[in-house]
């Protein structure tokens, strides 16, 4: 199975409304170097680091966990929790455990 990494990092990339320029400079790479760079990691062609991947997911409000997860359905609610309110955390929370 092909990493899910590279097409979720450009389409948080893309939520986020930066360019891949943009999103290298706000993590200190070279201005003219941080678009092939991310470009590479998009691809595919690299791959970032868990470290660096933890600065891409901080840059991009987004759990670094949404990045390495190989369920799309379970990536989308990793992605989603972390967007929800804490009210509606509390919910999914209550509704989960009462399936446990």
């Amino acid at each position: 199975m092909e990493t899910p990494t590279p097409s979720r990092l450009k389409s948080a990339r893309k939520a986020a409304g930066l360019t891949q320029q943009q999103l290298g400079m706000a993590l200190g790479m070279e201005p003219n170097t941080a678009s092939a760079r991310m470009n590479q990691y998009e691809k595919g062609k690299h791959a970032p680091d868990f470290l660096t991947m933890k600065r891409i997911a901080k840059e991009l409000d987004v759990p670094v966990a949404y990045f390495y997860c190989d369920c799309d359905e379970l990536a989308k609610f990793i992605f989603d929790y972390s967007k929800a309110t804490d009210e509606q955390k509390t919910k999914i929370k209550e509704l989960l455990e009462l399936n446990s």
